[in-house]
């Protein structure tokens, strides 16, 4: 069944057209801070050539009466007034030229201001972003509302002021015209506005029908999005080509693009037919105009030159008045773009209310009290009742099932996401009541989906610790601390080498070396006394993996150290060990009391170390 974009009621459909305008103001006000000498140079621009096409066409009519006076004069005398003419067709050249130069002065500002423009509104966009919850982001409602924003609100700004400015460009024109029209007849303003509103209401309407259609189909834009991006990445293409997705994959992206067009096709012609019936009204209109003058010029009421200017005056204005009606309805539509901007832009935000630097009971270390959690829109919890204490120079160990919580408990204690109940405490005061950025300083993590960034290797260990982002002799010591540095010397570029396929030069690494970059790049972090580390060496060989967990307890004897893994020859070290299973600890201990409870820890123990009998 087909999905159609709702109608408002009708008795709400005006309120709601001049209730869209309310961003115009913010437009207007974005693009004065953007650059206020460009904004300047467009309101003038706009005035000079919004005046002069009628300062034109009363030229005009002077030189044809003036040609016609001339001609008179030639015939009587034989002589021939070249100067008379000469002097108004000078003027106009010179009036023609003066509207060139604006017209060329407008296009220059608003391709300068597109690009200023669209660069703010993006880091504006962008800048929100850092500002968002881990939960908004995963929630997909605030994800639809992040594209309609992305996709078209960063050139809507620019589209709103320049129609502004040209509706007052085309108002400044009408007031000129209809100053020499009502000279001619005050009729004649009443034969322009009614050849010139029937395709204003059209286009209004079809405007609000087009960004109803935009608003629903965001979920389906964005997976047309995500297949493309599955189709042509190169992390995902080896899986696609060795399972033959493509052709289904390809299949359901046309799919979704003939269902989207199938939409945009009805309403393009709903809306070219209809511009085209009602746009015949215009034209009446106007050769009803033309013929009126000309029986007035037949029966001498006007003379020729005056002809002539009503003439132009009569097509400019209904030019002037069909284009000030455009821009108002094309302002309608880029308001209600703007409005998924603004809607983006105006999401709450928690407030961070944490201030501290400093717990109440320093070296207290890490305590869970009964905490519970449970994800956004979840009908089941994914932590209960977790309680547990970590002091300094301690190891955990979590050990669970996949989707048993271990990574959702890291989550919380990165303050990533906060507890549904229960409290988490840091050297004896709770996470909330600590200022994020400290808190997060004191963290080193890798987490088992990590990030490869497509930059050079030393700006991805670099990640890791922006205030030594460029620092090469905190790369290295993290690089050698990660057993990274053996490949990354035998690279071209050493630690200037760019890194995965996106650019030029790129090089590829295996998972096993990704997997040394993620750790070292949680390294980067030597000042941290928290150091987590999720899966850190499920990619490597045996031998790499026991160097890395003898460089981990030599340097870890001080700090609070989680890891998760599925390998019990690392777990079994750890002073703490606990067996997650549905978001709730079954079992706790140190490996010696775990065999001797002989419960699930040991038999999962004994399950793998058969395995290498």
């Amino acid at each position: 069944m087909r999905r159609t974009a709702p109608a408002p009621p009708p008795d709400n459909r005006i309120a709601a057209f001049f209730g869209v305008f309310r961003y115009s103001r913010r437009a207007l006000v974005l693009v004065w801070q953007t650059s206020r000498p460009l904004t300047l140079g467009l309101a003038a621009c706009t005035l000079v050539a919004g005046v002069l096409p009628a300062v034109a066409a009363w030229i005009g009519q002077l030189i044809v009466d003036s040609v016609v006076a001339a001609m008179a004069h030639h015939e009587a005398t034989g002589q021939v007034e070249w100067w008379g003419v000469l002097r108004y067709v000078l003027a106009e050249a010179g009036v023609i030229a003066v509207i060139a130069l604006a017209q060329r002065g407008l296009s220059a500002q608003q391709s300068l201001l597109r690009a200023l423009l669209g660069q703010k509104v993006n880091v504006m966009i962008l800048e929100k972003a850092g500002t968002l919850t881990l939960a908004q982001f995963e929630d997909s409602e605030f994800y639809d509302k992040l594209t309609r924003a992305r996709r078209e609100a960063s050139t809507r700004p620019l589209g709103l002021v320049n129609k502004t400015f040209s509706l007052l460009q085309n108002a400044i024109s009408l007031g000129s015209f209809g100053v020499l029209l009502v000279g001619f007849s005050p009729w004649a303003l009443l034969v322009l506005v009614i050849g010139a509103l029937p395709v204003f209401v059209s286009e209004a309407k079809f405007s609000g029908d087009a960004f109803r259609l935009f608003r629903w189909r965001s979920p389906q834009t964005r997976m047309q999005m995500y297949l493309e991006t599955v189709l042509a990445r190169e992390d995902s293409i080896k899986e696609v080509k060795l399972f033959g997705l493509e052709p289904l994959l390809l299949g359901r992206y046309r799919d979704i693009f003939d269902t989207l067009y199938a939409e945009d096709r009805r309403l393009t012609l709903k809306r070219e037919t209809w511009g085209f019936l009602l746009g015949l009204l215009g034209t009446l209109a106007f050769y009803g105009a033309y013929a009126w003058v000309v029986v007035e010029t037949v029966t001498g009421t006007l003379t020729l030159g005056e002809m002539t200017m009503y003439l132009m005056v009569f097509k400019q204005g209904q030019a002037a008045l069909s284009a000030s009606l455009t821009a108002i309805s094309g302002m309608y539509e880029d308001n209600l773009y703007l409005s998924n901007l603004y809607e983006y832009l105006e999401q709450p935000v928690p407030a961070q209310r944490g201030t501290l630097t400093r717990g109440a009971a320093p070296g207290d270390g890490i305590r869970f009290e009964n905490v519970g959690f449970t994800y956004p829109g979840a009908t089941t919890a994914a932590l209960s009742g977790i309680s547990l204490h970590l002091a300094p120079g301690h190891s955990l160990a979590l050990v669970g099932a996949n989707g048993s919580g271990k990574t959702t408990l890291i989550k919380l204690l990165t303050r990533l996401y906060e507890p549904s109940e229960g409290r988490i405490l840091l050297d004896g005061s709770d996470l909330r009541d600590w200022d994020i950025r400290t808190l997060r300083r004191r963290i080193g993590v890798i987490f088992q989906d990590f990030v490869r960034y497509q930059l050079k290797v030393g700006e991805n260990l670099g990640a890791g610790d922006v205030g030594a982002f460029e620092d090469e002799s905190r790369w290295q010591e993290a690089a050698r601390r990660g057993l990274a540095d053996d490949f990354i010397a035998d690279m071209p570029g050493g630690y200037h080498t760019q890194l995965g396929r996106w650019f030029k030069g790129g090089q590829e690494l295996s998972g096993g070396q990704w997997q040394k970059i993620a750790l070292s790049r949680a390294y980067m972090r030597k000042d941290a006394d928290i150091l987590v580390l999720d899966e850190p060496t499920a990619a490597m060989d045996a031998a790499a993996e026991a160097a890395v967990y003898a460089d981990f307890r030599e340097h870890s004897r001080d700090k609070m150290t989680i890891l998760i893994s599925h390998r019990f020859s690392t777990v079994r070290a750890a002073d703490q060990i606990l067996v997650i299973g549905g978001g709730r600890i079954l079992e706790q201990g140190d490996h010696a009391s775990l065999m001797a409870l002989d419960g699930r820890y040991a038999t999962l123990f004994r399950l793998q170390a058969k395995g290498y009998e």
